[in-house]
């Protein structure tokens, strides 16, 4: 069972934290995890590109010369592909892009990407990470210690309405619920942070 550190907004040790071993003890399987990035990356996709097919794009469905005896090729319409602004053949109508993986193998590549981070030392366990007031200037100053432009992944749910109020003009801070964690977010974090008592939900949600 994975132990850390559990610290204050000031980064001082107070103590110490033993890591649900199913969810942040797992063996570390890039390929679920891999799969899983590109399967939310997939659902993330407008697919709202647009061609005009031949039947679609504007002209005259008159044949533009006879068939034959005019020295020219053959020609049955101007909106042929084959024309200058004629349609197109192969190209891309509005589509969804989305696709989706059995919640068992979600759950293993989530399990794993949490697991790979505590293995490099980037999950943090805080005391207690509650605001006097919801000020994105006091949240930025309590996280400025995991240094400047650093993306950091906050995971906490009920109870912390101020904290995800000051996060909203933090470009490099997300507050995810652990009940809405996800293997992308987790993925794209330098560094983890976890209040202490979010631990036990964490476990429940996704052990």
């Amino acid at each position: 069972m994975p132990t850390v550190d559990v610290v204050d907004l000031s980064r001082r040790k107070v103590g110490s934290a033993e890591l649900p071993a199913e969810v942040f003890g797992c063996k570390p399987h890039t390929a679920l995890v891999h799969e899983a990035v590109v399967m939310q990356q997939a659902c993330e996709r407008q697919g709202t590109a647009s061609t005009l097919r031949r039947g679609e794009v504007q002209g005259s469905g008159k044949k533009p010369w006879k068939q034959k005896h005019t020295g020219r090729a053959r020609a049955g319409s101007v909106r042929s592909p084959v024309w200058r602004h004629g349609g197109s053949v192969f190209g891309p109508k509005p589509r969804s892009y989305a696709f989706s993986m059995p919640k068992k193998k979600y759950r293993a590549a989530l399990q794993s990407a949490l697991s790979a981070k505590v293995a490099g030392g980037q999950v943090v366990v805080m005391s207690n990470l509650s605001l006097d007031q919801p000020k994105t200037k006091l949240l930025a100053k309590a996280l400025g210690q995991f240094g400047e432009g650093t993306r950091i992944l906050v995971i906490a749910g009920e109870g912390h309405s101020g904290l995800i109020q000051a996060a909203r003009n933090l470009p490099t801070v997300e507050v995810v619920a652990p009940d809405r964690l996800n293997v992308y977010e987790v993925v794209r974090a330098k560094t983890i942070v976890i209040p202490e008592r979010e631990l036990a939900r964490v476990k429940e949600v996704w052990a």
